[in-house]
């Protein structure tokens, strides 16, 4: 377009600023894709001065483009198309922006016969994300004549980058809400698995004693009714149970009683189904507890009581319910056999114990807590399980696992982890996978993972620069690399940049989950001798001529054990500026935490 006046280049500027900043104020905080393709779209067409135009998304991979938006012409919005017809197809053959003086040129043009006399001059640019095509711009005039000029071409191409924003913006934030209802329905899964295994088996191992009870009694000529009947009772209460616990409701024996009454039930049942001696111990003075909390906690010692009942041979079991001022405890205390605590946290070990206590360790950690098994063969066991009151205040499963963001360039490799570590390691939720570097920052920004687990060997960015790149954007960023050998020159770069942790890609499962729990955690997960390699002579002399003299003092005194108040004391500075200069050692010497920091200086 052209203007005669200044009055009318001012008016026109004035248009593109208002159109622009709405734009802005579109593209923030919204994700719906089609409404937003369509804002953008009639905002060109406005500063274009026309009212015919179509924004497509393109997959070249698959060889087609999909209408998304159209405005003022019919092109079969909705539809899909391969790649070699219509504009869209010219602009990436031509991966560039094209013109036609008429639509009657274009090359396999959708647009209805009786609209194409209508449309005179056609313009068309990429819309990229990445480098990559992933969708078209495409301007229709109705004026007779009109040729778009190389300014109109630049303006199209501003809104082709607003367009690409807006796509990729959708498409992560769908990713992130897929993910989030996946983990919402992992953690259901988690919670009726858990509890079915813990119902079923309380049941049948009550089915089970009694029938045993049973054939004792016709072993020696007795009537063995009233066992016969026991079992069948047993069994209509674990049905019952059964199917409330998959409808979702609580523990029948809760309802309309506090925690330490239904365990003096579950009790009773013990006594009367394993005939051992059963004891309540209750210390402090009684809270009202969250029903999530005490339901929960009702979950761990029924499962408890029930390994006792099937697998501990016990003359006797005593449980504890101790309230304290932040948190509750319950202990479950037997004079059994015992176990061997270490073979059942075993990745490879099927036996039922096993999943049991990766169950009663679930539960804990869902309500902030921690859990405790403390057992020796012949000498009998005992768990211990604290959670604080203010867990099932406000319980939010979502908040209580550890965030995972998984970076690889192969889709089957992401969607085995998601799978493994879902499997092997409830704490653990994934919360997005993306196939690069970049797509990683962006997720990051999104989703806020606690962990990045990324591949070192990641194609055009690997996993070096992605380290570089999530650190400028979050210093305390935790990112473990999945590493072929520690012998590659990437992982000793990857970790002076601030990489917490390497995992070998022929690791078991086990490893890496709780590798990345404890990166989660602060930890770091770079090997000892790896360690000494980063703090040869040469590293040594570098990091120390980083430091200014005062950063070298405050160093001395972290690598004592000194906290910052003693460190302020002995230099007579504040706590503010020794914990400055503290965040300023780190980053120079790539350490992740005061911990990692002593173990470099131990080394060097």
């Amino acid at each position: 377009m052209t203007t005669t006046s200044g009055t009318s280049v001012s008016a026109q500027n004035d248009a593109r600023f208002t159109s622009l900043a709405a734009l802005a104020t579109d593209l923030a905080g919204r994700f719906a894709l089609a409404p937003l393709l369509e804002r953008i779209l009639r905002h060109t067409l406005t500063l274009l001065g026309c009212e015919n135009g179509s924004i497509c998304t393109v997959d070249e991979v698959a060889g087609t483009y999909r209408k998304e938006v159209d405005i003022g012409v019919g092109c079969l919005s909705g539809r899909t198309f391969p790649l070699d017809e219509g504009v869209t197809g010219e602009v990436v053959r031509a991966r560039r922006a094209v013109q036609f003086a008429e639509y009657a040129d274009v090359h396999g043009g959708h647009i209805r016969a009786e609209d194409r006399g209508r449309l005179h001059g056609v313009i068309g640019v990429p819309i990229r994300w990445d480098g990559t095509i992933i969708g078209t711009c495409v301007v229709f005039s109705s004026e007779p004549g009109r040729q778009f000029s190389a300014d109109d071409a630049r303006l199209v191409e501003l809104f082709a980058t607003h367009a690409a924003i807006a796509m990729t913006n959708a498409r992560l934030h769908a990713r992130a809400a897929e993910k989030e209802s996946d983990a919402a329905r992992m953690a259901e899964r988690e919670r009726v698995v858990r509890d079915v295994h813990d119902t079923v088996g309380r049941g049948l191992a009550t089915v089970l004693l009694q029938l045993d009870a049973a054939e004792r009694e016709v072993s020696g000529a007795r009537d063995p009714s009233t066992a016969l009947r026991s079992a069948r009772t047993a069994a209509r209460s674990a049905l019952v149970e059964t199917r409330r616990t998959v409808l979702g409701l609580g523990p029948s024996l809760l309802e309309g009683r506090s925690l330490q009454e239904a365990v003096a039930l579950e009790l009773a049942w013990v006594q009367s189904t394993a005939t051992m001696n059963t004891r309540l111990v209750v210390a402090g003075e009684p809270q009202t507890l969250a029903p999530e909390t005490a339901r929960q906690l009702f979950r761990i010692v029924q499962e408890a009581l029930t390994n006792v009942v099937e697998h501990a041979r016990a003359r006797s079991v005593r449980v504890g319910l101790v309230y304290g001022s932040l948190q509750v405890s319950v202990m479950i205390d037997d004079d059994g056999v015992g176990f061997d605590v270490a073979s059942t946290t075993d990745p490879s070990a099927r036996s039922t114990r096993g999943f049991g206590l990766q169950g009663l360790a679930a539960r804990a950690h869902l309500l902030g807590g921690t859990l405790v098994v403390d057992s020796t063969p012949e000498w009998g066991t005992r768990i211990r399980a604290e959670v604080p009151y203010a867990a099932g205040a406000a319980l939010d499963t979502s908040r209580s696992r550890w965030r995972v963001l998984i970076v690889h360039e192969r889709a089957v490799v992401r969607a085995g982890l998601v799978r493994m570590l879902s499997q092997i390691e409830p704490d653990i939720q994934v919360v997005g996978e993306v196939a690069s570097a970049m797509d990683a920052v962006d997720a990051y920004q999104l989703v806020h993972p606690h962990v990045v687990l990324g591949n070192l060997a990641l194609p055009r960015i690997d996993g070096t620069q992605l380290t570089s790149y999530l650190r400028a954007i979050d210093h305390h960023v935790a990112v473990v690399l999945l590493i072929d050998s520690f012998a590659d020159d990437r992982v000793r770069a990857a970790a002076q940049i601030g990489a917490v942790g390497f995992v070998e890609n022929d690791t078991e499962a086990g490893a890496l989950a709780r590798a990345l729990v404890a990166a989660a955690r602060g930890d770091s997960l770079i090997p000892a001798g790896f360690l000494s390699s980063l703090t040869s002579a040469p590293r040594s002399r570098t990091i120390a001529d980083a430091l200014t003299a005062r950063e070298r003092e405050v160093r001395a005194l972290v690598e004592q054990g000194f906290p910052d108040k003693r460190i302020a004391t002995e230099l007579s500075i504040s706590v503010k500026t020794v914990e400055k200069h503290v965040g300023s050692i780190l980053r120079k010497t790539g350490a992740r935490n005061r911990t990692m920091l002593a173990g470099l200086a131990a080394r060097s």
